[in-house]
């Protein structure tokens, strides 16, 4: 019942601020259209501009809706400008609670009144968002740090839409083969996870910590730190940062920031996070990023709210290198065959097909600068690819194409030259040859060392069975008398097992099919090529 109420509501939220306006409402269904016309704000004139009741109306509507806000607005070059420059206040101006309910809600979090807690505490807000507000404050040590504090009462409005949103998801799911290709349901479940993770203020505190110590005296980005002693689920007290607003351009050119510099920092910064870490922020809307101001002619971005992180396995990390670098030198065959490889699209797929599908998309974005690039045209272009060929959306690389487009959309306000292409492929092509180097070997090799030595009693009782069954298997064929053609049979098996374990070590995800340890496939090689094999006559 709860979701019919919200569901009302969001329909009442469209027809008062006159939402279906903005959009085509022919294909909705026609008694949503009537209800829409029949609703009585509809005649009621407003005064409001476009931008602002799209604004108004996703506040109202609550924390996600918002936060659909604050990725449009990244978007700048796939909306009008009144659109965006409204939804650019959603980043960081929602409208507060008291400072009164904040000084309740450290109270109870942390035991102690910010009376007793700081030595100032400023109950008007910095600034306002929309699961959180910021309060500044200085601690008894003379520290300046800021104290977050969560919404009341925003746990059960999420609970509230992500129960609507699976219940569109399901319906979409039965009443449509795009819905089911689409994954909708894994997708909300996957979102679901990660805003209750950014309710988590303890969670945000140490995913901050991680990135941290991740950069820790890096030139590009700067975390602040946090004080541990003053956070709870609910509260977290870190470092207050001072710089400019990555929005604000005009200060950042007044004082003599480097544009260009920046712009490929935040390329780097990005790819530095996902492929060196594993651990990469996944909310960087211009909102949480500021640019310090000492260095300008080097520099450094400043970043905050963590609630957000994303991280992929090492298989992932592998499969999105490779498309990319198939992508960066244009080998659509290669990126096609990666896709078939990877199960995203059916075995059967022709790999001619998906290949001139995948150049028709992608050519005509190279050797071009940003401003010249509509971004959301290609990635409708590969939408429709992607219904044509059944392509399955991944929801583990989701929070990943969603901090790629605001990477994109910083990149183009801060220098829309950027060659985003360029300044990506040297990172990425460094990145795989350390994978494959000798030295990068070493390392994985050290690092699952523990796992190894702990499995070795388990490995060898395997490799002891599997020689037996192989010199049973031998007798049996020399009791039959194999001819020469078939030993060479063996030794070719032998050599290809052993070939297959080198591959196993250097790169593991190359061989993800084969469940056997590299070691027994090792041994069982060495064993089929062993000089004094020789058959009984």
């Amino acid at each position: 019942m709860q979701q019919v109420f919200r569901f009302i509501k969001i329909v009442s939220v469209v027809a008062r601020y006159r939402l279906d306006n903005l959009v085509d409402s022919e294909p909705l269904p026609f008694y949503i259209r009537w209800f829409l016309k029949l609703l009585p704000w509809r005649f009621i004139p407003s005064r409001l501009s476009r931008g602002e009741r799209l604004r108004l109306a996703l506040i109202e509507l609550g924390p996600i809706f918002v936060k659909f806000g604050q990725i449009l607005s990244t978007r700048r070059d796939l909306l009008p400008n009144d659109i965006g420059d409204e939804l650019a206040k959603l980043q960081d101006r929602v409208p507060p609670f008291s400072g009164e309910v904040a000084e309740a809600i450290i109270r109870k979090s942390l035991g102690r009144p910010p009376s007793e807690l700081f030595a100032t505490f400023n109950r008007e807000p910095m600034a306002s968002a929309s699961v959180a507000q910021v309060h500044e404050a200085t601690l008894h040590s003379g520290d300046s740090v800021v104290v977050k504090v969560i919404r009341p009462g925003i746990e059960k409005t999420i609970r509230q839409d992500m129960s609507l949103l699976f219940l569109l998801a399901h319906i979409l799911v039965r009443i449509s083969s795009d819905g089911r290709r689409l994954r909708p349901v894994e997708v909300v479940a996957d979102y679901e996870k990660t805003i209750f993770d950014e309710l988590n203020l303890q969670r945000e505190a140490a995913n901050a910590s991680q990135l941290r110590r991740n950069f820790l005296g890096s030139p590009s980005l700067y975390i602040p730190r946090v004080y541990w002693d003053y956070c709870s689920q609910k509260v977290m007290v870190m470092e207050r940062i001072y710089g400019v607003p990555v929005t604000d351009l005009s200060a950042l050119k007044a004082q003599g920031t480097n544009m260009k510099k920046l712009a490929e920092r935040g390329v780097e910064v990005f790819f530095t996070q996902v492929f060196r870490d594993s651990f990469f922020h996944a909310d960087m809307h211009p909102g949480n990023i500021f640019v310090s101001y000492e260095h300008p002619e080097d520099p450094q971005y400043i970043g905050v709210d963590c609630g957000i992180v994303g991280s992929l396995t090492p298989e992932d990390l592998s499969y999105l290198a490779r498309n990319l670098l198939a992508f960066f030198h244009r080998d659509y065959r290669m990126v096609a065959q990666l896709h078939i490889d990877s199960g995203w699209v059916p075995r059967e797929t022709v790999v001619n097909e998906l290949e001139a599908a995948i150049r028709t998309v992608c050519e005509p974005i190279f050797e071009k600068p940003l401003a010249e690039i509509s971004f959301g045209q290609v990635l409708m272009n590969l939408f429709s690819t992607a219904r044509r060929f059944n392509m399955e959306v991944q929801p583990q690389l989701v929070l990943l194409q969603k901090t790629l487009l605001n990477i994109e959309g910083l990149g183009r306000q801060l220098y829309p030259q950027l060659d985003l292409w360029a300044t990506a492929q040297p990172f990425l092509e460094q990145w795989m040859k350390e994978r494959v180097a000798p030295r990068g070997v070493l390392r994985r090799l050290n690092e699952q060392m523990p796992q190894l030595i702990e499995q070795a009693p388990m490995v060898a009782h395997q490799v002891v069975r599997d020689l037996h069954e192989l010199r049973d298997q031998q007798e049996r064929m020399l009791s039959q008398r194999p001819s020469p053609l078939q030993d060479g049979w063996s030794r070719t098996l032998g050599a290809g097992l052993l070939l297959l374990a080198i591959t196993a070590w250097i790169q593991p995800s190359w061989v993800a099919a084969i469940r056997w340890e590299p070691v027994l496939l090792g041994v069982a090689g060495i064993y089929l090529l062993k000089p004094g094999r020789r058959r009984e006559r």
